[in-house]
């Protein structure tokens, strides 16, 4: 069990990056707007991205090295690649998660200050965090909040199975193909869900941090970590489904689109449901919850530019890179919630959208990286895996194609 223990870390940190947006704010809406009517839609989600996901830790653990030498060996193009998708999407991944938890945040500790001020306390507290111990006291940390999360959930979840919310025929609404409206969420619901594919590459740099304390950890080992995080996702994506199915559907009342505004209304409509004592139940599982997500992509998306820089110039200055990197992510986050966001919704969902759109780029490349010559082939994936593969890429092509035509 304590070995098991120690093993465990990547794959918390997988999960502590994914419960976030796309569970707190993306799963209660689905369950507020549609019920249960969407719970297909997560299963289907997390099941075709299952083997793009694995084969972070999975190249990883064979390799001893991160996707990013994987794709470095398909060809610099495919590097560039990557590292293009990911100047696109890191300011509005960042600024997206940290301003619901800046919104959170500001509802518990009463501090009503402004969406961009709060932001920067927050990202003032995950550098502190990180300049203690970085990976160490990540992992650490990770462990006890990924537990306070599920506890604190489990409980608001049980609770609010006996709630006595006032429900409405003419609210219950159920998804429809043909709602374009419909369809947009949809799209954004799956495209964060459990989690942009970046985080395959950030998984298998955890994991060769993980490697470096533990050098004997092996590959069954590694994609166990990697299972209990992923499948865990998937859990409690469904536990904030049933929470806001249970609490908020058929009722009438929207989710605001104001990160503070919409934080008050879910912890209020969750109390004067479920009972004033499950407040701090629900405050820290919403808080912890954006909290771990904040942190691990604060952490993520630096390492990431530094990684293909020193992978690409052969520097040794990867530490330098980060600090300089993680600074200038800090300033983009405070200026664009400081200038230039509409709403909370309006960012979460944009984010969420180039998040899909970009996944059949990152999809094909992982699975160009695992099926390669350059990986032994003993460690390859199985047919089945393979399958599931393709079936996935046709998946996220098809929906993105969809989505491009609907909106044009």
């Amino acid at each position: 069990m304590q070995k098991w223990y120690k093993v465990l870390g990547p794959g918390l940190l997988y999960a502590g990056a994914a419960i976030g947006v796309s569970h707190l704010v993306q799963s209660t809406r689905a369950g507020a707007d549609f019920g249960y009517g969407l719970v297909w839609a997560i299963f289907l989600a997390n099941i075709l991205k299952y083997p793009f996901f694995q084969y972070g830790p999975r190249y990883a653990a064979v390799t001893g090295k991160s996707l990013l030498d994987g794709y470095l060996k398909l060809g610099k193009w495919s590097i560039y690649l990557f590292l293009l998708l990911t100047f696109v999407s890191m300011f509005i991944i960042q600024s997206a998660v940290t301003v619901v938890t800046a919104g959170i945040a500001s509802e518990i500790s009463g501090m009503h200050i402004e969406p961009w001020l709060m932001s920067t306390l927050l990202l003032l507290v995950c550098v502190l965090i990180l300049i203690i111990g970085r990976y160490k006291w990540l992992d650490r940390s990770m462990k006890l909040i990924i537990v306070l999360l599920t506890l604190s959930t489990i409980i608001a979840l049980i609770a609010s199975l006996t709630g006595n919310a006032s429900k409405y025929e003419e609210h219950m609404v159920s998804f429809t193909f043909s709602n374009k409206n419909h369809m947009l969420f949809l799209i954004a619901l799956m495209g964060w869900m459990p989690a942009p594919f970046d985080l395959s590459v950030w998984h298998s740099l955890w994991t060769v941090e993980k490697i470096k304390e533990h050098p004997n950890i092996s590959l069954k080992e590694t994609l166990l970590d990697f299972n209990i995080g992923y499948w865990g996702t998937l859990i409690l994506a469904l536990f904030f489904l049933a929470l806001g199915a249970t609490t908020l559907h058929g009722t009438g009342i929207q989710l605001e689109a104001n990160g503070g505004k919409f934080a008050n209304q879910l912890i209020n409509i969750y109390t004067n449901n479920i009972g004033k004592w499950s407040y701090f139940v629900i405050a820290i599982a919403a808080f912890t919850t954006m909290l771990s997500t904040t942190l691990t992509c604060f952490d993520a998306q630096p390492r990431v530019i530094a990684s293909v820089y020193k992978i690409l110039n052969s520097n040794n200055n990867e530490n330098k890179l980060f600090w300089i990197w993680l600074i200038i992510l800090g300033l983009g986050v405070v200026i664009i919630t400081a200038f230039f966001m509409i709403n909370m919704k309006s960012l979460v969902d944009f984010a969420t959208v180039v998040a899909f759109v970009s996944s059949p780029i990152i999809a094909i490349l992982n699975y160009l990286v695992i099926t390669s010559k350059n990986f032994p082939e003993k460690f390859q994936p199985n047919l089945f895996l393979k399958i599931l593969s393709w079936l996935g890429i046709i998946y996220f092509v098809v929906f993105s194609a969809y989505f491009i035509f609907i909106t044009l």
